[in-house]
């Protein structure tokens, strides 16, 4: 994990929410300033926080130390040198105008600005904010830590993207559940849920229907049980057919709108056959494992042949000899689900769309024919993204399962692209070498080849292998999206975090303790491999440099990599291997006569 800034977050307001606020950040190693006019309520605050502080730290994911207080009366001392600042004073619109005017007038310009208001937007505090500012302020909701730990975050209609994935990151490390409003929203998410929640009783009682106290029974037994199930889920379990004939019936007797609830529903889930746990497409929420027929614990892993292998023994099939294999380790059975495909490379998993995405690389490396593709997890349905011709030789794959999202190199394109998951919105986001140019089309050192996310983080890392075995390899990384008035071919965000290296190839990320693996088929002993390195916080390239490390060697060119849910490693190998590595030990899970590149796991 990151470690905290040494700036200090300030909480003005030592109320009752103030003080539990900054307990929560306290907590999780953060220097906390505390304002308030009252030195009464600066005094109960320390007195609470003295007395409480286990309570939050008992919560918190790592064992950090925690971070220290002091206590200020004036806003200008408290935030001279803040990089976050979370508003909790009284729900009074115009003291939060002056109080935001008064931060935004003394904090640093990169200082962020949240209120914890549950009551008003934060736009409507911007009266006196610097225009500059607004894309660092928004709502930070907290309810009542750490009995309670959820914070819901919500924009101010203008608030960086980057800021949610910022600020959920250090939330969860405090030990609290952040959840993000994705626009405005009047109460947020919860409020919104409870205030319709009370809305029907107040019916129900002034209907005469039932009292009180049978309501709450009914409550405690549906949904306060250990198998209880949360709303969403519930409605998968009795399906969104049925949840929708249901609701026909109240729409019908009570003569209300049906366009944002049963029309939608039938829209975006009925209608392309998403109906629950009773369908293999899922429903609100994706099919599990059970669903699609496969045990809890056991991984079904999807293979590349690129058909180069002596399984091939005509060569001049070579162009379309690539396969794709399912592989069920717990069994040993492979199937082989697509035929005929041109050099695959790169393959990877979409669980909330049930299918597979890869890259082909085309008739052969030097030909302009790459093309993507995707198809259900059993080979049928197969759908050309971006047709032959449109990239160069896309390699590695990756998928942004949130965002609908697949990112992919193009080695002898010199480049790292994006596309929607129907194929539309095709980008590049990072352009190293023009096409038109001779001499750099012949640089090795300038093709992509390997590709990984960061999506909480936002960002895209990917290697440049060099020439073969040439030691001109390196990793790098930059944001998901291109900086405003930058282009693909001139970002300045990009940031090398390793070179040298013997000819990295395909990475993968375990975002959650921020360890970047990747494989070398470079020469031995340090290409061959299987590596990893920490890449929390700013690249620090000779400290990057000097705590890698090799986990496993001796494999046959070493190709595609992927990290499953117990943090195991499967690495595939142009030597017609699949390997598992766990704890420094190397395990051949098959071996046979193909020619392996992607891999992908679900």
């Amino acid at each position: 994990m990151c470690q905290p800034s040494p700036r200090p977050i300030v909480v003005l307001g030592a109320g009752v929410l103030g003080r539990r606020i900054a307990s929560v950040f306290l907590a999780g190693g953060y220097n906390v300033h505390i304002r308030d006019p009252s030195r009464e309520a600066l005094s109960d605050a320390a007195s609470y926080i003295d007395s409480h502080l286990q309570d939050f730290t008992a919560l918190t994911p790592s064992q950090r130390t925690a971070g220290t207080y002091k206590t200020f009366t004036d806003i200008p001392a408290a935030v001279s040198d803040a990089w976050l600042v979370v508003e909790a004073v009284p729900e009074k619109l115009p003291l939060k105008i002056s109080t935001f005017a008064e931060v935004d007038r003394n904090a640093p310009a990169d200082c962020i600005i949240a209120s914890n208001s549950s009551s008003f937007k934060s736009r409507l505090m911007l009266d006196e904010v610097n225009p500059a500012r607004r894309e660092r302020v928004l709502n930070m909701h907290f309810t009542m830590p750490p009995a309670i730990r959820t914070v819901e975050l919500m924009t101010d209609g203008e608030t960086s993207e980057k800021l949610f994935t910022l600020l959920t990151i250090v939330l969860k490390e405090c030990g609290m559940v952040p959840v993000t409003a994705r626009r405005e929203s009047t109460g947020f998410i919860f409020n919104r849920l409870w205030a319709a929640i009370k809305r029907e009783i107040m019916v129900i009682l002034a209907e005469e229907v039932s009292s009180p106290e049978e309501i709450d029974l009914l409550w405690e037994n549906m949904f306060q049980l250990p198998s209880s199930l949360p709303p969403c889920r519930l409605m998968d379990q009795i399906g969104l057919d049925t949840v929708a004939f249901i609701e026909d019936n109240y729409i019908q007797e009570r003569g209300l709108d049906s366009r944002m609830t049963v029309d939608w529903l039938r829209e975006k889930y009925i209608s392309p056959g998403k109906l629950g746990v009773k369908s293999d497409k899922g429903g609100l929420y994706p099919p599990t494992a059970v669903e699609i027929g496969i045990a809890e614990d056991e991984e079904t892993l999807y293979l590349l042949d690129v058909g180069l292998g002596s399984n091939n023994p005509d060569i001049s099939r070579v162009p379309t000899a690539g396969r794709i294999l399912k592989y069920h380790p717990g069994t040993g059975k492979r199937t082989t689900i697509i035929e005929g495909q041109s050099l695959p490379d790169g393959i990877d998993v979409s669980r909330t769309m049930s299918r597979i995405f890869w890259t082909n690389m085309g008739r052969s490396t030097a030909t302009h024919d790459g093309s993507v593709h995707s198809a259900n997890l059993d080979g049928t349905d197969v759908r050309t993204l971006l047709p032959s011709g449109t990239v160069h030789t896309p390699k590695q794959l990756v998928v942004d399962d949130i965002n609908n999202k697949v990112y992919f190199c193009d080695r002898e394109g010199m480049g790292v692209h994006r596309v929607n998951f129907d194929g539309t919105d095709h980008e590049v986001l990072v352009r190293t070498g023009s096409l038109d140019k001779p001499e750099e089309r012949k640089d090795m050192t300038r093709w992509c080849v390997g590709i990984t996310l960061d999506v909480d983080r936002g960002y895209i890392y990917w290697t440049q292998k060099g020439p073969s075995k040439s030691g001109q390899g390196r990793i790098f990384r930059a944001g998901i999206d291109i900086p405003a008035g930058q282009t693909a071919d001139n970002r300045r965000d990009i940031e090398l975090l390793l070179e040298g290296l013997p000819e990295p190839i395909d990475l993968e990320l375990d975002a959650e303790n921020q360890l970047l693996y990747w494989t070398d088929r470079g020469e031995h002993p340090t290409g061959c491999s299987l590596n990893r390195v920490e890449v929390c916080g700013k690249a620090d390239k000779e400290k990057l440099q000097s705590e890698k490390k090799i986990l496993a060697r001796q494999f046959h060119e070493p190709i595609g990599i992927k990290l499953d849910k117990k943090k195991q490693v499967y690495v595939t190998d142009l030597g017609g291997s699949v390997y598992r590595v766990k704890g420094g030990k190397k395990t051949v899970m098959f071996r046979d006569n193909g020619c392996y590149t992607g891999i992908a796991i679900i």
